[in-house]
């Protein structure tokens, strides 16, 4: 009976020691769960979806890393956003956003991302890097844009990667991006860009939009250091707003250093073309790149969406069939002006802080 009664009393014991054990690891599970919900946006942290319209694209993301190099100035954070979340939704892969922007940005930019799950880390630009090498006149575009030069320090942003993707930000993407970045760069090349005059389309686009499509649209041919490079002033241009690099071939190229050469050289001899107008980083990439780049397919870098009358020199058919879309020239799809903005729409994910919201025809009732 003793035994019995000891038994029992063991058999009570263990029952209350497993419930207790049991007590402290759900307290234990609860306060972890507290802490995870509240911890503060990590850049390059991936973090849980937080509303309806994401939950619905969750994917899992494999492979290799493909680097993502995107500007985000305060008065268009809703447009980098947009442009991450069309190439984010449209793409399975690895996609890492490496996003350049200045310090007054970035608890805005952060408080956005904290809605998406988008893998990204965030890169303060510092202006100063720029002394010396554009104008002081705060009347000029240079003065008031400095994230435009952010793509002439690719290397110093992303010191360990090889291969990385550079994009505006007045861009959609509707392709996989993994196809962009598997883009071949020809040995000795350090960049590929879409040539302005790349297709017969293309071409009858550009000049019908009054786009400079040629050298002499960027740069003055009469001046004397302009003279001595030898280039033709009829020679093809390219638009800088969406490129692949190899920043290998980069650095051992010293890209950088040359092309702040020639933003110091313009400063003092004013080099570039009268007719630039907010194309600033494109003189200098013509300069160092010229007959010495390779070639991205026309369909990712479809352009000219953001002069007047883009509507009418694009069909719906071609813009849908387009791999990614750039809206440089006046007139952004955040705009009231806009042609195809309803494209752009599509993508954009709102700010929870409110300040920034797309300017939209209201509609006039019959």
């Amino acid at each position: 009976m003793t035994v019995r009664r000891v038994n029992v009393v063991i058999l009570v014991l263990l029952v209350i020691a497993f419930l207790i054990i049991l007590h402290r690891n759900l307290l234990n599970l609860n306060d972890f769960l507290k802490q995870e919900s509240s911890a503060d946006t990590v850049p390059g942290m991936v973090l849980p979806f937080e509303t309806d319209f994401l939950l619905d694209h969750k994917v899992i993301r494999t492979g290799d890393e493909i680097p993502v190099v995107i500007t985000a100035p305060e008065e268009r954070l809703g447009a980098a956003v947009t442009a991450m979340n069309s190439i984010y939704r449209n793409s399975k892969a690895n996609v890492v956003f490496n996003i350049v922007t200045l310090n007054e940005s970035v608890v805005h930019l952060r408080t956005w991302l904290s809605k998406t799950d988008m893998k990204h880390r965030v890169i303060i630009f510092d202006p100063k890097i720029l002394t010396g090498k554009i104008s002081n006149d705060p009347q000029k575009v240079e003065a008031v844009k400095p994230l435009n030069f952010a793509r002439f320090f690719l290397p110093v942003f992303l010191p360990d990667t090889e291969k990385v993707i550079y994009l505006d930000d007045d861009v959609i993407v509707q392709g996989d991006i993994r196809e962009l970045f598997d883009t071949s760069i020809k040995v000795g090349h350090a960049a590929a860009f879409s040539e302005d005059c790349d297709s017969a389309s293309f071409k009858g686009i550009a000049r019908g939009a009054g786009n400079q499509n040629s050298y002499i649209g960027f740069l003055d041919f009469k001046k004397e250091a302009i003279k001595k490079l030898g280039m033709r002033a009829n020679t093809c241009s390219f638009n800088p707003g969406v490129f692949v690099a190899n920043l290998t071939e980069w650095k051992q190229q010293n890209i950088t250093s040359q092309l702040e050469f020639w933003m110091e050289r313009n400063a003092k001899e004013d080099l570039y073309s009268k007719t630039l107008a907010d194309s600033i980083t494109t003189p200098p990439m013509l300069i160092v790149f010229y007959k010495h780049h390779s070639n991205i397919d026309p369909m990712w870098h479809v352009r000219h969406l953001g002069v007047t009358g883009a509507g009418n020199r694009y069909s719906p058919q071609f813009v849908k069939a387009a791999k990614l879309l750039h809206w440089n020239g006046h007139y952004k799809p955040w705009g009231r002006a806009s042609a195809f903005s309803d494209i752009w729409d599509k993508w954009f994910i709102p700010d929870p802080t409110g300040k920034f919201h797309p300017i939209r025809r209201l509609a006039v009732e019959k």
